[in-house]
């Protein structure tokens, strides 16, 4: 056993992105050499992507971490043989850095429920590795797991379910909580990992009084570096330390003393820190261009409706192509693949709505002119009936000259767009 234990990171998104690649050398040159990466697949294990998920944190460590990273499959205890999950369990144990990321957490708990898993992810650290959780993966590592689909897409009541616990073994008593600052939502409230305030704040009581509530900010990384007995924050968010209502946050660059998230009171932590504080939705130590990736594309979809409100085309499919830049750059620089798919769906949604609005235009003008050819027919019938030629012949050549067709038959008139 190592002399001195390793680092927890939790990350609040992007860990296979740009802005965690520094992040990610750093936490492997921190390792016993050599370091040995290995990515754990379960969290999306019930996707039928989850291969495709796994290679693209094999290719982002060799492009961009410079390191060779294997795969411990587990994806499914209940359809794995005996060899499948023992082999998984070594390359865990053999491993000195491992990496979990999307997917759902609760399923990911069922799965390694009942198995050497939690354990060894305990064992690796204290034996001086490092344990990256991210996203779905940091939902599973403390005392109660935020069942994230199932409030949000399902619709069930606020609940919670048991996590993993691994922080436990390390005297952390705590509920992370991921994609703090969300701002997917646009017209409604998706912090706190999608549930908004006023679900947060139920399941909030719904928790013991002495745990604590870690929230990460997206591409942002609380690295617990248990040796030193502090907590670090890296990437461009905040990490907010969340206890019986009351919070504080720690931006960029600040450490946190690991009593704080073990539940000590030192002199001063929390006195004076209100109740129920909100945080904002960015942060001010955000790079440009990456926290803002939601705010700039709901800024896109409000330029967007004010070109269709008032009738300006330039506005309109200026803030479609921008979205499309937008959507094409946050690819090249690695954002989540869930992020941008859910640009594009925006995108696809635009320019739906914008078919919409042009036809009902089209029907709109093609309505009006009806009304107005009747009515000028109806003038140049009324001159025929008269025997104002002249001025019968005048109306059809203005009909004519705005490209209505004027055609007398035995049938009576007929009018046609030219």
């Amino acid at each position: 056993m190592a002399e001195k234990p390793g680092i927890i990171a939790l990350m609040g998104s992007g860990e296979l992105t740009s802005t965690m690649v520094a992040v990610h050398k750093d936490l492997v040159s921190a390792v016993p050499a050599p370091p040995r990466p290995v990515f754990l697949d379960t969290p999306a294990g019930f996707q039928l992507n989850a291969d495709h998920l796994a290679q693209k944190a094999v290719e982002y460590f060799r492009d961009h971490v410079q390191r060779d990273m294997s795969v411990a499959s587990f994806k499914n205890r209940e359809e794995l043989s005996a060899y499948d999950s023992e082999l998984a369990y070594t390359r865990l144990r053999e491993s000195n850095y491992l990496l979990i990321g999307p997917g759902s957490p609760t399923y990911a708990v069922r799965q390694w429920r009942g198995t050497p898993i939690p354990q060894i992810l305990s064992e690796r650290v204290t034996a001086g590795g490092c344990l990256v959780a991210a996203s779905a993966a940091a939902l599973t590592v403390g005392r109660f797991t935020l069942p994230v689909y199932e409030i949000y897409k399902v619709g069930e009541a606020v609940h919670w379910v048991e996590g993993i616990d691994v922080l436990s073994h390390f005297g952390l008593n705590l509920v992370v909580i991921p994609h703090w600052n969300n701002a997917e939502g646009g017209t409604h409230d998706t912090r706190y990992c999608y549930m908004g305030e006023p679900r947060f704040l139920k399941l909030e009581l719904l928790l013991p009084e002495d745990c604590i509530i870690l929230g990460l900010d997206e591409h942002t990384a609380c690295l617990v570096d248990l040796e030193r007995n502090q907590a670090a924050v890296r990437g461009i968010g905040c990490v907010t330390v969340r206890r019986r209502g009351a919070e504080i946050r720690y931006g960029k660059g600040d450490v946190i003393p690991l009593d704080v998230l073990k539940g000590a009171e030192p002199s001063g932590i929390w006195a004076g820190v209100g109740n129920t504080v909100s945080p904002e939705l960015d942060s001010s130590d955000a790079a440009p261009g990456d926290s803002g990736f939601w705010q700039d594309i709901h800024d896109l979809q409000s330029r967007f409706r004010e070109g269709i409100e008032s009738h300006h085309p330039k506005d309109t499919v200026g803030a479609l192509l921008e979205l499309d830049r937008l959507i094409w750059q946050a690819a090249m620089d690695r954002e989540s693949d869930e992020f941008v798919a859910q640009a594009r769906e925006i995108l696809r949604d635009m320019v739906v709505f914008l078919g919409v609005q042009m036809d009902s235009r089209t029907s709109d003008s093609r309505r009006a002119l009806t009304d107005l050819a009747e009515e000028l027919l109806s003038l140049r019938e009324r001159f025929r009936a008269r025997k104002q030629w002249a001025e019968a012949d005048e109306m059809r050549d203005i009909l004519q000259n705005a490209g209505i067709i004027v055609e007398d038959t035995e049938n009576g008139v007929r009018w046609r767009l030219k």
